[in-house]
């Protein structure tokens, strides 16, 4: 019996698709990935354009805390993102433990590892696959939101995402590709610096009314919760430097074509 014609172009429209999700795709010029590097970086020193595009950082810090929560047995509430781009992710489980500790390490180590994640996909000529992993975590992330503001923000970078990947030519892509990972690396480093710096100014009784990542972790593992900064440093800036020779063409084995 001969397949139905629609069946048939719909595997053949999977084959194409998968063909070039899983192939390889060609890379911008190196002044293209050098110019995203430097928006990416003007984006994060900037306050006002910071202000807008952490949000961005707040959905992988808040989806991190999410997902380990999930892989470490947790049962998962749902995340809340606030228009003054913070977040809040709430699960439930055992109060103290291995999975309390690595739900609580998540946050602020997320956005500089998946930024590696994406420098590698981007330093092996996956673009396409780069562009829809994004997609799919974010997709992801939007079934955990529970609030309005979340869901507002999600959709938008969803569908910014979705734009591009959809519409643009191959070089926008890439463009685009080699810019967001560039903004996780970098954009992954500030939130920790601003911890380290609020700690220092309001020490104590100063600090937010809500305990940071790093007190819950100082509260879980009895070790100071300006150790755990510093860890989260250290993450962050050992990912930027991992991921910069990823991206930066010739200064690792994959090679930029």
């Amino acid at each position: 019996m001969a397949p139905h014609p629609f069946a048939a172009l719909s595997l053949c429209g999977m084959a194409v698709f998968w063909e070039r999700l899983a192939g390889t795709q060609p890379v911008p010029p190196e002044w293209v990935i050098a110019v995203s590097g430097a928006v990416a970086l003007l984006v994060v020193l900037n306050t006002a354009a910071w202000h807008l595009a952490r949000n961005a950082i707040t959905i992988a810090h808040e989806g991190g805390h999410a997902l380990v929560s999930l892989l470490s047995g947790r049962q998962l509430a749902g995340i809340r993102l606030h228009s003054d781009t913070s977040g809040e992710t709430v699960t439930r489980g055992r109060r103290t433990g291995p999975g309390a500790v690595l739900t609580a390490f998540a946050g602020y180590v997320t956005p500089p590892l998946l930024g590696v994640g994406a420098a590698w996909l981007l330093a092996a000529h996956h673009v396409t696959a780069t562009l829809w992993l994004l997609l799919a975590l974010l997709v992801a992330t939007f079934v955990a939101i529970r609030n309005a503001y979340g869901v507002l923000a999600v959709l938008a970078a969803t569908a910014a995402v979705f734009a591009v990947t959809w519409f643009a030519s191959a070089t926008v892509q890439a463009a685009f590709g080699y810019g967001v990972a560039w903004f996780l690396l970098l954009g992954g480093a500030r939130p920790v610096a601003e911890l380290a710096r609020s700690r220092s100014r309001r020490p104590g009784r100063g600090r937010r009314a809500w305990p940071s990542d790093a007190d819950q972790l100082a509260r879980l593992t009895r070790v100071r919760a300006g150790v755990w900064v510093a860890v989260f440093g250290l993450v962050a800036v050992a990912a930027l430097i991992v991921g910069a020779r990823l991206l930066i063409p010739g200064s690792l084995y994959l090679p930029h074509r």
